[in-house]
């Protein structure tokens, strides 16, 4: 379901399968622009400016792209042409600036659509799909239908109060740390973003301790680290929502824009992380704002998309 006061408009896409400047990202695809779930820290608000939301406040309207599939079907056409031959499969992340399995997804069925489309495609790509619903696990049989394929979930706390204040109407975190076992359990390809990497972790080792073993129980190996990016309007949202019901927490938000703030959450994590048996996404921890790649290993990253650097600390 998607709120009443949510601006919902169908719209048609001339592209659906764009180039992306993420690390781990050679395209993307998003099959609704918008996204009604509103988290407080979501860096894709930038997107209301290329889409003719500039007035509109982020996760007020959900853009339709009732042809994504249709127009999705030519372009993997003429990426498989590109790519033919190629010895490193591009890959494809679907959600990169909306959450494909946002409440209306349940009415329109988009991304199934553009999955179907995926299924049915010869194209030697690696696709994810990145979401903060639970509503993912109603489209396992298609899913399993794609030969390279994995299924992300945005998880950054264990404490639905949390992730409800901070996320605005997405599903509670408990009911995606269920549909992550069970797609484990249905022998599908899973993997974890904590995106943002909350700022109370540094000042609170159990609850990151808490969070990574959690994770770690549904079956998941593979786990994205990502400091918060607070740029932008990104933090006014955050003071907003927390000004009303927990004020006192603003403080770690504002810490958190300093190189010693995440200096010091970087050695945390690394600490912790040898005490649990995870894949690194990306090689290693990402700071999107700086465009940087921080990690404790030398050589430990495939490759770094062009603009991108790697810092490695010891």
């Amino acid at each position: 379901m998607v709120r009443k006061d949510v601006k919902v408009k169908e719209v048609k896409a001339k592209s659906v399968l764009t180039k992306s400047r993420l690390a781990g990202s050679d395209y993307v695809i998003n099959p609704y622009s918008g996204c009604a779930f509103g988290c407080s820290y979501c860096y894709a608000d930038f997107i209301r400016r290329f889409t003719g939301h500039t007035s509109d406040e982020w996760g007020s309207y959900v853009d339709v792209k009732i042809n994504a599939a249709e127009i999705l079907e030519k372009e993997l056409k003429r990426l498989a042409m590109k790519v033919q031959g190629q010895s490193l499969e591009p890959t494809v992340l679907i959600g990169s600036v909306t959450d494909p399995y946002q409440g209306i997804e349940a009415k329109y069925q988009i991304t199934k659509k553009c999955l179907e489309v995926l299924s049915r495609s010869n194209c030697l790509a690696s696709f994810s799909i990145l979401t903060k619903s639970h509503l993912v696990a109603r489209d396992i049989n298609v899913v399993k239908k794609i030969r390279n394929i994995s299924v992300g979930f945005t998880i950054t706390t264990t404490d639905d109060e949390v992730s409800r204040l901070l996320e605005g109407n997405s599903p509670p975190v408990s009911l995606r740390l269920k549909a992550l076992d069970q797609l484990n359990q249905e022998g599908v390809s899973t993997y974890v973003c904590v995106n943002p990497l909350l700022p109370h972790f540094v000042d609170n080792e159990r609850r990151l301790r808490e969070l990574f073993s959690a994770i770690r129980q549904s079956g998941n190996r593979e786990i994205w680290l990502e400091h918060i990016n607070l740029g932008g309007n990104k933090l006014r949202r955050i003071k907003a929502v927390l000004k009303k019901e927990t004020p006192k927490v603003i403080k770690y938000f504002e810490v958190a824009k300093s190189e010693k703030y995440k200096a010091d959450l970087n050695r945390l994590l690394f600490r912790i992380l040898r005490d649990y048996d995870f894949e690194i996404g990306g090689g290693g921890i990402i700071d999107h704002k700086r465009r940087v790649i921080i990690t404790n290993k030398a050589n430990s990253y495939k490759k770094v998309k062009s603009g991108w650097r790697v810092e490695v600390i010891m």
